[in-house]
């Protein structure tokens, strides 16, 4: 067995040091990989450490309300050595207190004064740093939470409550407060669809999301349209745009679970349709395998279900992505957000005529050109990723007649 140092892990690019406000497990305890082991507290977020991976607590050297540099020795797991070499982390390197065979290492219970305890802690930061989970915008007491629970709210609720407790924090007064202030204005109930939105909204927005875009010419999209019956809107390009380009490389798609990425494992593609107070997103079955003159009909007839509210269960959710065509409202740009089980949404503003420098004519001639967006999952993708599958949409949508 090999002891490894638990590191306060970098909090963010502007934090320097976080306090230790609260131990979640005691010198003894088995813990898994991933599993919270105190609660740190910066100026912006109540965050938790967590451990690197199995192993059993030796030591914990941190004090409650001290705070401590990013790199610096909180306490100390047992673990496997080949747990240790597999994290890289040298438990004979810079960063490492004297062992108990030397100096006794102070526990939870230590009266060893924080001056002299602290200039024992090199700080240090080498490789990823520890995980660590962000609770909330702001620390919020058991109390606090279990009033929120009892009222169905969430933290982003809370995002326009000041706090005049320490630091900012929302006290239960400032709560009750909010509560007895919002009686006094005009409330009316939310849709069962705007609640369920609003959560779908919530829970994506815990990912890092990002958004590229690409301007592409539509002249060939709209010059193929007339010759189609019925005809179909550009949305209908896009979804076979989309499907054909995620069927040569599935990954873009794929879901990020644990230390994995999930392909999927059919290209089914939802759009998004605005309803009442809300928005609906049918889903197109297996789009790569059918041709764009067999999903007109299809695609119509999911929109008209979607209005009316009267879609079949198999007409919705098992999605690997949506299109947005944005465009509909008037808008040139925007930067639509994923639905929480997908990692893109490919979204299309308004077409508008504008000049284009035509070398062979040596003139500019006028085009309609329209805005391309690809938000998606950062954790799955990156920008360079990202923009090549939206380069790639765009090349598909050029050639309407092979899609």
């Amino acid at each position: 067995m090999t002891p490894i140092p638990l590191i306060m892990p970098q909090l963010g690019e502007s934090i320097a040091e976080a306090t230790v406000i609260k131990f979640l497990v005691k010198v003894g305890d088995a813990v898994e990989a991933d599993q919270d082991v105190m609660e740190v507290e910066t100026s912006k977020a109540t965050m938790t450490v967590t451990s690197p991976c199995r192993g059993r607590v030796t030591d914990v050297s941190a004090q409650l309300n001290e705070s401590y540099p990013v790199g610096s020795v909180l306490g100390y797991l047992e673990v496997t050595t080949a747990d240790a070499a597999r994290l890289g982390i040298d438990a004979n390197g810079p960063a490492k207190v004297a062992s108990s065979a030397e100096t006794p290492m102070p526990s939870l219970g230590s009266t060893i004064p924080p001056s002299e305890r602290k200039q024992t802690v090199q700080p240090r930061v080498r490789g990823l740093p520890v995980p660590a989970h962000v609770v909330g915008a702001s620390y919020m007491s058991p109390r606090m939470k279990a009033r929120m629970d009892e009222l169905g709210l969430h933290a982003a609720d809370l995002a326009g409550v000041a706090g005049s407790g320490a630091g900012g924090r929302v006290t239960i007064k400032d709560f009750e407060k909010f509560l007895a202030n919002l009686e006094k204005n005009k409330l009316s109930p939310a849709s069962s669809m705007r609640v369920a939105v609003a959560d779908a909204m919530r829970r994506s927005w815990t990912r890092p999301l990002a958004t590229v875009g690409l301007p592409v010419i539509l002249d060939a999209v709209l010059a193929h349209r007339k010759t189609c019956l019925p005809k179909p809107g550009p949305t209908v390009y896009a979804l076979r745009a989309l499907a054909l380009a995620l069927a040569e490389n599935s990954a873009p798609a794929g879901r990020l679970i644990g230390a994995h990425i999930v392909h999927p494992a059919a290209i089914d593609i939802g759009f998004a349709v605005e309803a009442d107070d809300g928005v609906l997103v049918p889903v197109l079955r297996q789009v790569d395998q059918c041709p764009l003159r067999d999903l007109i009909h299809r695609y119509h007839t999911l929109v008209e279900l979607a209005r009316q509210r009267q879609l079949p269960a198999g007409a919705t959710g098992g999605s690997i992505a949506t299109v947005s065509n944005y465009g509909t409202f008037g808008l040139t740009w925007a930067t639509p957000i994923p639905l929480p089980e997908q990692t893109l949404v490919l979204g299309m503003g308004a077409a508008r005529q504008t000049p284009l420098w035509d070398e062979t004519q040596g003139r500019f001639v006028p085009v309609m050109e329209a805005n391309l967006t690809l938000s998606f999952d950062h954790r799955v993708l990156d920008g360079g990723a990202a923009g090549r599958l939206l380069t790639r949409v765009a090349a598909l949508m050029a050639e309407p007649d092979k899609l």
